[in-house]
């Protein structure tokens, strides 16, 4: 299946291909534009690359070969204009909700009274105002994500990536968080790019969901979602949306066939 060409592209991969030193091909000829507003989501099946491609746009990791650009530069040159959320919420136990918040602020010297104000903000925009005080050991795991949430959010990043952050939480917080996400992006405007295992999580989620296949990885089909935004909780249960989900599985399942000799 062709690949949709955007255009004015957030992101643009050109016949990009990783390996780590002299170890096999992770990535081979990855051609993918992302467009301002997309929320584009990867699935496949695990060590298919999925996470690298990530690792790539937020300039964690170069490409090996090929042309890779974010924001119209060097992945590199546009870390300030992006944000990266794990699946771990990697927070710091002996700050705050509100420490943890800051915590990008901090290092990029803004003042105090504007990282608070800024911080408070965030946590606000993920339902989390009224325990800014706690302690991450007094946080469920979906109120740590959320602040996860908000720590990259204060950067008003202009590219959010997020490498599978509901994936450790039972269906029914995950559900709920992606409502959130959803809703949190009506208000602040970004552009995602979203790695999970979950298929039902792919389809609500975006626009645009890209089906990878391993050894070496590469994109095997993309999926157009089509459904308007917002979207609400009711979606999941209507016909079209299974059939989504439906095409996404079958998809998947061609990836991950056994192949006999």
């Amino acid at each position: 299946m062709p690949l949709m060409v955007a255009t004015a592209s957030i992101v643009q991969f050109d016949a990009v291909r990783k390996r780590y030193g002299d170890g096999p091909l992770v990535l081979e000829g990855i051609n993918l534009a992302v467009a301002p507003g997309d929320f584009i989501t990867l699935i496949g099946p695990s060590g298919c690359g999925k996470s690298t491609v990530l690792k790539l746009v937020s300039g964690l990791n170069p490409a090996s070969e090929g042309g890779l650009t974010v924001l119209g530069t060097t992945p590199k040159q546009a870390r300030d204009r992006q944000a990266f959320i794990f699946q771990d919420a990697t927070l710091l136990p002996w700050h705050t909700a509100e420490g943890n918040t800051e915590l990008p602020l901090r290092l990029r010297g803004v003042t105090a009274a504007e990282r608070k104000a800024k911080a408070r903000e965030m946590l606000a925009l993920v339902g989390l105002d009224k325990v800014s005080g706690y302690y991450p050991r007094q946080l469920s795991g979906g109120m740590k994500m959320r602040v996860s949430i908000a720590r990259a959010l204060t950067l008003a990043p202009e590219l959010l990536l997020l490498d599978e952050p509901f994936g450790a939480l039972d269906e029914m917080t995950r559900n709920r968080l992606n409502e959130e996400l959803l809703t949190i992006r009506e208000r602040s405007r970004f552009t995602a790019m979203f790695v999970t295992h979950s298929v039902s999580e792919a389809v609500f989620l975006s626009n645009r969901i890209l089906v990878m296949a391993a050894n070496p990885g590469r994109i095997h089909a993309e999926v157009k979602v089509e459904f308007p935004y917002p979207r609400r909780a009711d979606l999941r249960a209507t016909p079209a949306f299974q059939a989504r989900v439906n095409e996404v599985s079958r998809l998947l399942h061609q990836v991950e066939l056994p192949i006999h000799a």
